[in-house]
């Protein structure tokens, strides 16, 4: 929730991946499912018997395929992050795709990466797309979209596409009069997904400076055929729907066009008409399919049997009446399951750097049956808008304010016991040494075991605005592989490492009361249509 950004993809930037022939009506994709019964037994039952209670819902909830664990890589660190995404780059044989909120408007390494692949080899093929409202907002100041515009100059239209997404919900007089940054409280373009030729990253993290050096999130790198292509398949979907960003003498350096190819009218002209036109493109993209049908239309036989489920979820509410996301019934069925007393022993950690969980997760999180569970938020020394500017300086004590309402809701519900909060801090940011926390998932730790067969990775906060306001991704992931099981728990420990426990007496300190000016900011965003 920072800054810039831009893209789209008519292209044919992968030519095997030729687009569905109705407007992206008919979409796909191979989908394995794992075996379910019908409940889990003893204490005997094997990992895949427990598992089978939630994998027999989300099979009727969102795609999925079925891949090994080994295919999936967890990468710890930001500048880890940072050398596997230029390498991944630097070796691109046919295309990549990125969709991000923005890039940073001083990433001129990146930008050079970018070249240098394109420049050494003719047949690369290069898509971005970020939101217009963060990567626009500096104009005619240098921003994102400038920065990203003369790739098309030096390498072509036919090579590289530009995309920018805006928000359907912000036009007419609130688009007027809402000022720059808070306007951003009304929908943004906030999927990550980091895609070279057959494998993608899946993260939360932005392209800029902090998210490759001390603003820690998490990264999959999923080497998987599959679900790249799904999520390609999905990024073409949005770019259909997103501003074109042309080179321009201007003094912004670019121009935004809306393409008479694309799949609905103009959102800031025909912003119902937009929306009507969207959803059954989206919906069409990410409702799951049958298996057999899937299979029927790729000629395939049934796979030997793989270890690991991914289940592809996506929250496009702004885009799509009636709403068939998949990433809150995903969540919300899992939760569900979790609260039946077969699952008294499992435990679960959930995190979420701007903690501010819709109304129903935080109901959800605290029926489970499970005990040992873990909230892991940013402390307002490690919030990315500490001391900031104007009204977004507010910001921190805001989510202060949310996470006491979440301890007193934890005490209310007599889950003292069984639920922890931490505040994730190392240093404070903007001072030497200091780090942001961005980190959001879920991960599931089954009764008897001691690591989590069950983690969501994606670009969600979880919050009421990620399923009203924005455009968000990610995956589910099920997994019975040991390594992987392992990889997931060595990750929800290295998170906790700079993460302390708070308690209601620790906010009721004087340095962590929240003034009036803090709600009532938070209660005008809510009255006028925004949110957190």
């Amino acid at each position: 929730m920072t800054a810039r950004g831009a893209s789209r993809c008519c292209l044919k930037l992968r030519p095997r991946l030729a687009r569905p022939s109705s407007q992206y009506g008919h979409q796909y994709n191979r989908r394995y499912t794992m075996p379910s019964s019908s409940a889990p037994t003893t204490s005997s039952t094997s990992s895949a018997g427990m598992l089978a209670p939630f994998t027999s819902e989300l099979d009727r909830i969102a795609p999925s395929f079925q891949i090994n664990g080994s295919q999936i890589q967890i990468i710890q660190t930001p500048t880890d992050f940072y050398e596997m995404l230029k390498a991944r780059i630097r070796n691109a044989k046919k295309q990549i795709f990125l969709s991000t909120l923005y890039i940073g408007k001083s990433e001129k390494e990146l930008i050079t990466t970018l070249q240098d692949a394109l420049r050494a080899n003719p047949e690369l093929k290069l898509s971005i797309l970020t939101d217009a409202l963060r990567g626009t907002r500096e104009a005619p100041e240098p921003s994102c979209a400038s920065l990203l515009a003369p790739l098309i100059t030096e390498f072509g239209s036919d090579r590289v596409e530009i995309r920018v997404y805006h928000t359907p919900n912000l036009t007419g007089l609130r688009k007027k009069y809402i000022p720059k940054r808070i306007n951003e409280g009304w929908g943004l373009q906030h999927m990550k997904l980091y895609g070279v030729d057959d494998e993608i990253i899946l993260s939360g993290a932005n392209l800029s400076n902090d998210y490759f050096t001390n603003r820690q999130d998490r990264y999959h790198l999923f080497s998987s055929s599959e679900v790249t292509t799904y999520f390609w398949n999905l990024y073409q979907g949005a770019t259909s729907l997103s501003f074109l960003v042309e080179p321009s003498k201007d003094p912004a350096g670019f121009s935004l066009q809306w393409p008479s190819t694309n799949a609905a009218p103009n959102p800031l002209e025909e912003p119902t008409e937009f929306i009507s036109k969207a959803t059954p493109i989206v919906h069409g993209l990410i409702a799951p399919k049958g298996v057999s049908a899937a299979l029927e239309s790729h000629g395939q036989d049934y796979p030997a049997p793989r270890d690991t489920t991914v289940y592809m979820l996506g929250q496009l509410s702004q885009l799509m009446k009636p709403d068939t996301s998949t990433e809150l019934p995903a969540i919300t069925h899992v939760l569900k399951t979790l609260a039946a007393p077969e699952y008294g022993g499992s435990s679960w950690t959930f995190t979420a750097g701007y903690f501010n969980p819709a109304p129903s997760l935080t109901n959800l999180l605290l029926s489970t049956a499970s005990g040992n569970n873990v909230v892991i938020t940013a402390s307002p020394y490690a919030n990315g808008f500490y001391k900031s500017k104007g009204v977004s300086g507010l910001l921190p004590d805001a989510y202060t304010l949310l996470a006491r309402r979440f301890l007193r809701a934890i005490k209310e519900r007599k889950q003292d016991s069984a639920v922890v909060l931490k505040e994730w801090r190392r240093g404070t940011v903007n001072e030497p040494g200091g780090w942001t926390y961005h980190a959001k998932g879920l991960w599931i730790t089954l009764p008897n075991e001691h690591n989590p067969s069950i983690s969501i990775i994606g670009s969600s906060n979880y919050t009421k605005r990620s399923y009203s306001h924005d455009l968000e991704v990610g995956a589910l992931i099920v997994t019975r592989d040991a390594g992987l099981k392992k990889r997931l728990g060595d990750e929800q420990k290295w998170l906790q490492e700079y993460a302390n426990p708070v308690t209601l007496d620790d906010f009721a300190r004087t340095e962590r009361r929240v003034g009036l000016k803090v709600r009532i900011a938070m209660w005008i965003v809510s009255l006028v249509g925004g949110a957190l």
